[in-house]
């Protein structure tokens, strides 16, 4: 009978292969999503947009200076991400912009900001998707992005804590 119970269980090697597997592929996709909306938003700040005028309600510069801003930030996690062999460091970044959106996203409710998130800059536009479907669509990327970073963090923490 205990060698049943042994049997039953996963192996160790094996799940650690497939948690190893998840967060590289995760590192990448999140690299590739962060490429594709930071050069999205770097080439929607040289738009015509009226909105690219406005002031942000969060950090009070106007939306053009603020998406290029963070365009650039976005390359740069893009190109650790899918680069770098440091894939805790790369996760950790992940995370940490990821949680960046989230309280955004969460200030500009609290103050009642009606407007849609223009994550995408006008490639929404170019793709035609409605100011409304294009911000639900980065609702879901924010929640990948956010529940990925935490379970590739939760993985490299128990690895550290095996070793």
């Amino acid at each position: 009978m205990p060698n049943a119970t042994l049997e039953s269980q996963p192996d160790h090697k094996v799940l650690g292969r497939a948690a190893s597997t998840f967060a590289g592929k995760f590192l990448f996709s999140a690299g590739l999503i962060f490429a594709i909306t930071g050069i999205a938003k770097i080439f929607s700040s040289f738009g015509s947009a009226k909105v690219l005028l406005e002031l942000d309600p969060i950090v009070g510069v106007q939306f053009r200076h603020l998406m290029f801003a963070v365009g650039v930030v976005e390359i740069g996690v893009s190109v650790f991400c899918m680069a770098s062999r440091r894939s805790q460091s790369a996760a950790l970044l992940v995370a940490w912009l990821s949680c960046l959106f989230l309280f955004y996203r969460l200030g500009v409710w609290w103050l009642g900001w009606q407007m849609p998130c223009h994550c995408l800059g006008t490639l929404s536009d170019s793709i035609h998707l409605t100011p409304a479907t294009a911000d639900n669509l980065m609702r879901i990327v924010l929640a990948y992005l956010l529940i990925g970073s935490v379970v590739c963090l939760v993985y490299y923490r128990r690895q550290a804590r095996e070793s």
